[in-house]
């Protein structure tokens, strides 16, 4: 099929794009080790892992859009432009798929035992990681598969139980009993990232406790306050004063004894409620901690299960809500209850089960995050090696300091706000699949209860003898992850792919996830290799249908990208995420939209038509600039000017300017202005110098504009680019950004 031909049907999306990215693959130059010419600076940036069982969404491909698009421009500036990709094992999320499909055929995890059981999870995970793999590709992705990563592969294994070791070592990973997430469906303790928050109506109780109870209190978990060992008011509140510091013991509370102390605490809110909070350290992160600060016992009263337990036999083995329901009406029938108000409250549900969480006291593992250790080794501007720090100064300093960049910047407000009010890091989970936590107990009952370090044995490898038994918790995934950075790259053996990409110059993510994962890799890679993971995060925003609302099954307008890249083609759905959305900034996301991208690309086609079929057989590479007209010479010295623009735009990755700029001047300025004005002399109604300029001009401005539409529009870019008429040309993916 001759140049004319081709361009004379119009442009299919899905005939070009296998074809091109297959094309892109056989070449190699997704890998930096294999790119032409002499690259002297190193770009690098890995991909956020989606979960290995997952399904690409509107989110992902609005990161994967953004990421490829910058990783494009990088390439074709001549650095050594490395795209990291992986996928992350999640544990809970593909563990609990698993079990759904085994209870299909009545099987349980236990009938497997641990160890078949995680053949047949691996086995799913390989197998779901190559549907994501693929997917992911569909979006014009130029990631270096040659490097993919997984969370649980050998390498990332490896890398986890040295992390842990030497953390351990370093006294910064201990063993506690406090206040967890706990999911009593999953039986587990879960990550607040993992928390999903349901609107739901409650009733707001207030009540004393006994009859010669001197303050009132409200809540709207009654079943919790056989678990209340104290009472807090404000200290300037002038009703509550001469009670502070009083202990009441209170003989019945429904069949439960209690001993109430009253306490001063200035975070109680005088005008809320009854101005006093019944304080339940066992089951309230917030009550623990004013338990420490005021010294009082913790008293729990709810089990692994939901069920009350070391209460009176009206409440012990009860579910929370038949407890709910005893104590309303105990305190009615013992004229207690003041007051019942109908509210609305946001109730903390696990993402996979759907269970109500309950906070639980557990003996789990933590990271300490307050405690000062000498800093081994650091590249950090103003930390030296064997200066004194916590981790929290870590997460601090590497923001502070500007070494990491935060955009947007009102992110940093936000991130400094988090890490001042940040609490130790559970990281142990009650699962069976994931990395199984690197330590060994010298008998199974101090698994249960011993924290003693000369009864425990942690290491990368194994101890000697048999008589040791392996802690069956495995490892929050968000610990692996943490690691991302560097322990893709190799660690912690020192490689060469270690020495050249790290730290990596840029971490693109959802701000949803900054204090989640982004917050424990600083964390992670500040404390374990002594420098930044990445210069610059730039958070994107939230994909969100046209009414403004999160995409969700239940409002049923999820909407699948592969969908939209089989109506409009991959270029035209790119572009319709990334034009003129700043950074932080949600998206509003039409399909409307999506179709005028459509609408875009085929105008690209016509362009290339009209400027192929009129300069068939124009020597273009031989072509003498000197004869340029004022009129040539201003058109392409104008379109310099918006390259040196769009240029540093995108060096600070301001995407959404270039992108909207590039669209209006291809569209109303080459394709409306600059084409019509040319017609004349290319239908040699002028003269044949004036019909050569023309053609020059149109060719070496549109050269250009398909170069700085390749990282927004890769496909269509690039088969356009294959009928360009110059004899030395490499694939656009590899071309240099156009200078001025």
């Amino acid at each position: 099929m001759t140049t004319n031909e081709k361009f004379l049907k119009p442009y299919e999306p899905k005939e070009v794009e296998e074809k091109i990215y297959k094309t892109w693959e056989e070449s190699g130059f997704f890998n930096p080790d294999n790119l032409p010419g002499e690259r002297t600076e190193q770009f690098s940036i890995v991909l956020p892992p989606p979960n290995v069982t997952g399904k690409l969404h509107i989110g992902h491909a609005n990161m994967l859009a953004i990421e490829d698009t910058i990783v494009r421009f990088q390439r074709m500036l001549g650095k050594k432009t490395l795209w990291l990709p992986g996928t992350d094992h999640a544990a809970i999320a593909t563990q609990t798929k698993v079990e759904k499909l085994l209870a299909k055929d009545g099987i349980k995890k236990h009938d497997l035992g641990r160890d078949e059981f995680l053949k047949k999870v691996n086995e799913f995970a390989l197998d779901s990681q190559n549907t994501i793999i693929s997917q992911t590709k569909r979006m014009g992705s130029s990631l270096d598969w040659s490097r993919l990563a997984f969370t649980l592969d050998e390498q990332r294994n490896l890398a986890v139980k040295t992390a842990f070791k030497k953390m351990y070592d370093d006294g910064l990973i201990y063993r506690g009993e406090k206040v967890v997430n706990w999911d009593p469906k999953g039986q587990t303790v879960i990550s607040d990232d993992e928390i999903v928050y349901e609107e739901r109506t409650a009733v707001f109780y207030t009540f004393k406790y006994s009859a010669d109870f001197p303050i009132a209190i409200s809540t709207t978990r009654p079943e919790t306050k056989v678990g209340d060992t104290a009472v807090a008011v404000n200290p300037d509140d002038e009703r509550y004063k001469k009670y502070i510091g009083q202990t009441f013991e209170i003989a019945d509370f429904c069949g439960t004894p209690l001993s109430i102390k009253i306490i001063a605490d200035y975070s109680v809110d005088k005008e809320f409620g009854t101005g006093a909070l019944g304080v339940t350290p066992a089951h309230s992160k917030i009550d623990e901690m004013m338990a420490i600060k005021n010294n009082l016992p913790m008293k729990k009263v709810i089990n692994e299960y939901a069920k009350i337990e070391n209460a009176g036999d009206i409440l012990n083995g009860k579910k929370v809500g038949e407890a709910k329901e005893i104590i309303v009406n105990w305190l009615k029938e013992n004229n207690l209850m003041i007051e019942e108000e109908e509210t609305q409250q946001n109730v903390s549900t696990a993402e996979r089960t759907g269970a109500v969480i309950e906070p639980l006291p557990k003996l789990q593992w933590f990271i300490d995050v307050n405690k000062k250790f000498k800093l081994p080794h650091s590249n950090l501007k103003g930390i030296k090696a064997g200066d004194e720090v916590s981790l929290k100064d870590l997460m601090k300093y590497a923001v502070e300091s500007s070494e990491i960049q935060i955009l947007p910047d009102r992110f940093n407000k936000i991130y400094y706000h988090w890490i001042e009010n940040l609490r130790d890091w559970c990281i142990s989970r009650q699962i069976w699949y994931g990395h199984r936590i690197p330590v060994w107990y010298a008998s199974d009952k101090l698994q249960v209860t011993s924290n003693k370090k000369d009864e425990i044995y942690v290491g990368v490898d194994a101890p000697e003898g048999d008589d040791w038994i392996q802690d069956s918790d495995t490892l929050d995934t968000w610990f692996s992850s943490g690691l991302w950075t560097f322990s893709t790259l190799g660690w912690p053996n020192e490689t060469n792919d270690l020495k050249l990409y790290h730290p990596t110059d840029l971490l693109e993510t959802g701000h949803d996830i900054l204090f989640f994962w982004v917050a424990r890799m600083i964390l992670m890679t500040t404390y374990l290799t002594g420098e930044i993971p990445f210069k610059t995060v730039y958070l994107h925003g939230l994909v969100r249908d046209e009414k403004n609302r999160k995409f969700s099954k239940s409002l049923g307008n999820a909407i699948d990208p592969l969908d939209i890249i089989e109506k409009y083609g991959t270029d035209a759905l790119r572009m319709s995420l990334i034009v003129a959305v700043a950074p932080g900034q949600d998206i509003r996301f039409s399909e409307e939209k999506t179709m005028a991208y459509k609408k875009f690309a085929n105008k690209l086609w016509n362009i290339a038509r009209f400027v192929y079929s009129n300069t068939e057989n124009f020597d273009y590479e031989n072509f003498d600039v000197n004869n340029l007209a004022d009129y040539e010479k201003n058109i392409l010295a104008k379109f310099d000017d918006l390259i040196s623009e769009i240029t540093e735009e995108m060096k600070e990755y301001k995407l959404y300017l270039t992108s909207e700029k590039l669209y209006h001047f291809v569209w109303h300025e080459m394709a409306d202005v600059i084409l019509e004005e040319s017609k004349d002399a290319l239908a040699d109604k002028t003269s044949l110098q004036d019909k050569a300029n023309k053609q020059f001009m149109l060719l070496n401005l549109f050269e250009k504009v398909l170069k700085t539409l390749h990282p927004f529009m890769p496909y269509i870019t690039e088969e356009i680019w294959t009928d360009f008429p110059k004899k030395q040309k490499n694939l656009l993916v590899v071309e240099k950004w156009p200078t001025t």
